[in-house]
């Protein structure tokens, strides 16, 4: 077997996404020590400005993060005046099919909380799903994680590769690509962490394995 999905895409994927904790320059700085082992970076910051955001954009791609590495969370218009590789969808934002009819050139991920969200998603196009919270975190307090079994259904369901988020440490990186995840996100467990590099490693190091093992079957 080969490290692929079932839908032909690459699996593996560590998707990393601001906190809307720090600045633009102590994430451009931080993006810029774990680039290697990261394949996709989010600016999801809802209290920055549209100039804000392009100046974040300047300057990741002035530390060496290349545009089609950088993801836009919501501000499609952002997204496709910079020429960066695409935007995060949310259920606020614009529906998937407005953009994908609009901006065909991006790369468009939405966040799902469901199979009926999740189907809905890829028939209006989306590339890829954003799907949790997978795990207990505590960003989202008093809510129930929508564990494995909410994961596998959702892959199963879903027609285009599914990136798992919310509560994934490097420990249950494993279990998570397993039950059909083509990647994961991480927030604080990287950029918050007291040593981002050694964390980001240990998470691609973790799905490194995962596939060299699917490989051996």
């Amino acid at each position: 077997m080969d490290n692929q999905t079932d839908h032909g895409k690459k699996r593996g994927e560590l998707h990393i996404i601001s906190t809307g904790r720090q600045s633009p320059e102590t994430f451009a700085s931080i993006a810029a020590e774990i680039n290697e082992y990261v394949d996709v970076f989010h600016l999801r910051e809802k209290a920055w400005s549209d100039r804000d955001m392009v100046e974040a954009i300047e300057l990741l791609q002035s530390k060496g993060i290349p545009p089609e590495k950088i993801v836009v969370n919501n501000r499609t218009d952002v997204a496709h005046v910079t020429g960066v590789r695409g935007v995060q969808l949310a259920h606020h934002s614009i529906d998937v099919s407005s953009v994908r009819s609009a901006f065909g050139h991006l790369s468009i991920g939405c966040s799902v909380h469901s199979v009926k969200e999740a189907v809905s998603a890829a028939d209006q196009g989306a590339d890829y799903l954003l799907f949790g919270h997978v795990y207990p975190t505590s960003s989202k307090p008093g809510l129930a994680p929508k564990g494995l079994t909410g994961l596998r259904q959702v892959v199963r369901g879903a027609s285009v590769p599914v990136i798992a988020i919310g509560g994934i440490t490097p420990e249950n990186t494993r279990g998570t690509i397993q039950n059909g995840a083509s990647g994961i996100a991480v927030l604080s467990g990287v950029l918050l962490a007291e040593d981002p590099v050694k964390k980001a490693k240990a998470y691609k190091e973790e799905i490194r394995r995962v596939a060299e093992d699917e490989q051996t079957v």
